[in-house]
């Protein structure tokens, strides 16, 4: 496809250990680069919705735990879903947005399930910024071009001593790393 990635990373991942990674959500090719970035064996979360593309849904459901934004039993049964993986040693992935924002918006705002999870589980979070997989394959039909796509692993944030109540606190510290990244570099 003609997209050569560039990471940067301001801390390295353990082998063996779990994290919740967190990234800005622009393009298809997040799911890609996030595969590249963590070498840590991690599912994602995301949302129903995306089973019933053709293909990708039918690997979707298969490697996601998948959740029904509009369904209280999903959302809270994903923590349990999220506790099984997380006890085989994987980490979890969640772009905090829950969907890709319109092109005009830089960093949309982050919703608290990734933070709450977090730190309800005692995983560091690992703030990741893509830069340039907007505008090298975005959802805009016939748009898009090669070229490198960048990515920033960030300081960690970690959730030890955290309680639910600070998960606002965590959300907003995490998203201000990469609002600030990405208007720093764009």
């Amino acid at each position: 496809m003609g997209c050569f990635p560039k990471i940067v990373r301001d801390q390295h991942m353990e082998k063996g250990k779990s994290y919740m990674l967190i990234a800005n959500h622009t393009s298809m090719l997040d799911i890609m680069l996030m595969l590249m970035v963590s070498k840590n064996p991690f599912v994602f979360v995301g949302k129903k919705e995306l089973v019933k593309i053709p293909v990708f849904g039918f690997f979707y459901k298969r490697v996601c735990i998948m959740v029904d934004r509009d369904n209280i039993r999903s959302r809270t049964g994903v923590y349990r879903r999220a506790q099984r993986r997380l006890d085989q040693g994987l980490s979890i992935c969640i772009f905090p947005e829950g969907g890709v924002p319109e092109e005009h918006i830089a960093l949309d705002a982050f919703k608290d399930g990734a933070f709450k999870m977090a730190i309800a589980h005692k995983i560091p979070v690992v703030p990741i910024t893509f830069y340039d997989n907007k505008k090298r394959f975005p959802f805009t039909f016939l748009n898009g071009a090669p070229g490198r796509i960048r990515a920033r692993v960030h300081q960690f944030f970690e959730t030890g001593i955290l309680a639910e109540e600070d998960k606002s606190t965590l959300r907003e510290e995490v998203r201000e790393v990469i609002f600030k990244e990405l208007s720093e570099k764009l």
